[in-house]
């Protein structure tokens, strides 16, 4: 068991660095792209679909790890004000919807991605690429988010365990 969660920690943070190098790699393609129109050179025309590309991954690779750190967007103003009792009972009940969700997006997006597999459907816009490219890193990224909501579930941790000013420093 514990190997299995090293290895899972290992890709989680894997990942979670990748979105790092992907989103830099698509500032620098932007600044470059706003220079070469500045210095008089041809546009590269690939950089708007690329940069759209890599927003996805970046979001793909990213979420898992979000949710691990509680980086997430979440709103308990009404939590914060609840009973304990009444506190847990909905976190729990919370961490079920987000496991649903995920599992229902990982079972869809699988599918999209093993149609894009079958068909060789191309994705074209300044350049080719094919659609499966893009449809990649989802069932990954939703299979984990609900294992991420599973860890919460069980109370290996707390979505809501965090003040507002540790939040706030994230």
């Amino acid at each position: 068991m514990l190997v299995i969660k090293r290895a899972y920690d290992a890709l989680l943070f894997s990942m979670a660095y990748l979105s790092g190098v992907a989103i830099f790699a698509a500032f620098l393609m932007i600044v470059t792209d706003v220079l070469s129109r500045f210095t008089n050179l041809p546009p590269l025309l690939w950089v708007l679909t690329a940069v759209e590309y890599i927003l996805l991954w970046f979001t793909m690779l990213a979420a898992p790890y979000l949710l691990r750190i509680k980086g997430h967007v979440f709103v308990d103003a009404v939590q914060q004000f609840l009973p304990a009792r009444v506190k847990f009972i909905t976190a729990k009940i919370v961490y079920v919807l987000g496991i649903f969700c995920c599992v229902i997006y990982t079972y869809y997006s699988g599918l999209l991605l093993a149609e894009a597999l079958e068909t060789g459907e191309l994705d074209m816009r300044s350049f080719e690429a094919p659609l499966w490219s893009l449809l990649l890193p989802m069932p990954l990224c939703f299979a984990m988010c609900a294992v991420e909501f599973c860890r919460y579930l069980i109370g290996i941790d707390d979505m809501y365990s965090q003040t507002i000013i540790e939040r706030e420093s994230v």
